[in-house]
């Protein structure tokens, strides 16, 4: 009896917790492709790392996905499926050329892990391959999104407050604006290189 007296109380309020919860939405515009956005870092709020591993593959001559976005914590596994050996390294997160990092070189079929604990955008360049180039976005939080090809996007289940949200692409600029959100909230972008 007690238990369910215990879970007739606690499921409302628990129905009443997600319902604080929104989505951003909105578009960025002024740029061709993929754009990232993201919540930046909350206050006195931290996030336990992600259990998963992403990929990062090195197939074709190309990084794959060229652009890759993880919460911060993320350990992503980089991959070489081609025939070639290929060495995977950043020279900074940010500008912080104490968050570079060289993975070194590997053959196919082997895989070399790194933990991105620093936010920012780290440049992923092969230096066997110097044409080939990726991008990891490492948010502060785990709200972020790419845009579709049209630039538009969602980030779910924000949970109601004010933040900051900030739009990242490919050779632009990156811009930042306030954002409430209320059971939801919108931001556009438009952004210029």
């Amino acid at each position: 009896m007690k238990l369910r007296t215990c879970i007739l109380v606690l499921l409302p309020a628990a129905l009443n917790l997600a319902a604080w919860a929104g989505d951003i939405e909105g578009k960025v515009a002024g740029m061709k492709g993929k754009s990232v956005v993201y919540v930046d870092a909350i206050a006195g709020k931290t996030f336990p790392a992600p259990k998963d591993h992403p990929v990062m593959d090195q197939k074709g001559l190309m990084f794959a996905p060229h652009i890759l976005v993880v919460q911060q914590g993320t350990t992503v596994e980089f991959l070489n499926s081609d025939t070639v050996q290929h060495n995977a390294f950043w020279t900074a997160i940010n500008g912080d050329k104490k968050a570079g990092h060289n993975l070194g070189t590997w053959p196919k079929g082997e895989k070399r892990p790194f933990t991105f604990a620093k936010p920012g955008v780290a440049p992923v360049l092969c230096n066997v391959h110097p044409e080939m180039a990726g991008y990891i976005i490492v948010s502060p939080t785990p709200f972020f999104a790419e845009t579709d090809d049209s630039g538009n996007y969602k980030i779910k289940d924000v949970p109601d407050g004010s933040y900051t949200v900030t739009a990242w692409h490919e050779g632009a600029k990156n811009l930042s604006k306030p954002v409430t959100v209320s059971g939801g909230g919108k931001a556009d972008f438009t952004l210029t290189k």
